[in-house]
């Protein structure tokens, strides 16, 4: 029994038949079924037959326990532009556990290349590992080590950086970059939804149409995901105008209020390969992107952090007293209702909070327009109390904004109601 065999494997009634596939654990079989799902087994309780030996030619390097060569052989083209793949980890570098059947991220940039050959031929690779993390294990002191290494990165030579990150915080991690770094060459965070072993994963796609969105002439820092739930076109957003808006579909991101920035055809950017100017092409931006830097690189970068910010979401009847915890931060944003609002029991803490030297902005819960506190009389007795207005700035974004800008304004109040990077509008007009 090899891996590319055809097996029948019975274990507890249940009867599979798939190919098998290299393990990374001797106590675990790997099945691919029909249908194209991975199933692990355990082999010790496992009654296998082998139905026909080599239907499919599997890497033994791929095995571990094979004993295989698990170096990346990464050749350079002078006629390529150079991408830095830099991982932070998450699903796109994920593989199953077979032990526990739940997805881990375990692979680092190197393994994405081997993962997705596609990738082969459009650049120069440098791979990077940040951290090895699901994304709801980010921190402040994450992003201020992945704003370091995107820096050098881009000093080092890069044309392009592709940050490989877990979907769930990925919209925060860009924000995050967007404001620590002024970079003169493209930053495009990327994902998947769903891992490597479903049929359904779109971490081919995603990582294809990143690598090219960071090749292409601007210097965004941006998301990039599927555009659609089919396999069409992936979405390029501004880092700090996006928003993960579902749990699992693979179109899961958009930009709140508006188009995103711009769509690349995947199969255009298939196609492209190390043809720039066809990858160039793939791309249709709804408004015009930043534009790349100057050949030196050099890179503006302010990675320092505020910590001691807190997010909090008003709802109806909440008790006065689950505010306490915010006594003494240096800065607070607050999700109110519609333009603006908290229950008018809530306004004497929140100037507490103010007098006491905490930046308190305030954000809507509502998807699309802007905080304006100055329709109704809460509003107007919340500009009172020292509240500051973020305009459209989304709450998640409006949270790292207040991070970077105590660390490193002299008036964060006074830039918490204005444009750092592209995170709201400064007049009440529609989106583009």
């Amino acid at each position: 029994m090899q891996p590319g065999d055809r097996v029948r494997v019975e274990r507890g009634g249940v009867t599979n038949e798939g190919v098998l596939l290299p393990s990374t654990t001797r106590d675990h079989l790997v099945v691919k079924l029909d249908g194209g799902y991975n199933v692990g087994i355990d082999r010790e309780e496992a009654d296998v037959e082998v139905l026909e030996s080599g239907v499919r030619e599997v890497d033994p390097a791929a095995d571990d326990d094979d004993g295989g060569d698990d170096a990346s052989e990464i050749t350079f083209d002078e006629d390529l532009p150079t991408v830095s793949l830099i991982s932070t980890g998450g699903t796109i570098a994920s593989t199953v556990d077979y032990r526990t059947g739940a997805v881990t991220a375990q692979f680092d940039a190197e393994d994405v290349l081997r993962a997705v050959p596609e990738l082969a031929g459009r650049a120069n690779y440098r791979g990077r590992v940040v951290a090895n993390i699901l994304s709801e294990n980010m921190e402040p002191s994450i992003w201020r080590d992945l704003a370091d290494a995107v820096a050098e990165e881009i000093e080092a030579g890069a044309d392009g950086v592709v940050v490989m990150h877990g979907t769930d915080t990925m919209q925060y991690s860009a924000s995050a970059l967007s404001f620590m770094l002024d970079s003169p060459v493209p930053v495009v965070f990327t994902g998947s939804q769903r891992s490597a072993d479903r049929p359904s994963s779109d971490n081919v796609m995603n990582a294809v149409c990143a690598v090219e969105a960071a090749k292409a002439d601007h210097a965004e820092t941006l998301v990039c995901m599927h555009a659609s739930p089919s396999d069409d076109a992936c979405a390029l957003h501004r880092g700090t105008r996006v928003r993960k808006n579902h749990t699992s579909r693979r179109d899961a991101f958009e930009t709140v209020g508006a188009a995103p920035l711009g769509v690349i055809d995947y199969e255009a950017a298939a196609e492209a390969g190390a043809e720039g100017d066809a990858a160039e092409a793939a791309i249709e931006w709804n408004r015009e992107p930043t534009a790349r830097g100057s050949a030196e690189r050099s890179v503006d970068l302010a990675p320092d952090l505020d910590g001691d910010v807190e997010l909090v979401k008003f709802t109806p009847g909440m008790d006065p007293a689950a505010w306490e915890y915010l006594d003494d931060k240096d800065g607070v944003v607050i999700e109110g209702t519609g333009l603006g609002h908290v229950h008018t029991d809530l306004i004497p803490r929140i100037e507490a909070l103010v007098d006491g030297g905490t930046v308190v902005a305030m954000t809507s819960q509502c998807l699309d327009g802007r905080v304006c506190d100055r329709v109704y009389d809460t509003g107007r007795d919340l500009l009172d109390a020292g509240v500051v207005e973020a305009g459209d700035t989304l709450p998640g974004t409006a949270k790292v904004k207040l991070m970077w800008a105590l660390a490193n304004r002299s008036d964060p109040a006074e830039a918490m109601g204005r444009d750092l990077a592209g995170e709201l509008t400064e007049e009440s007009q529609p989106w583009r």
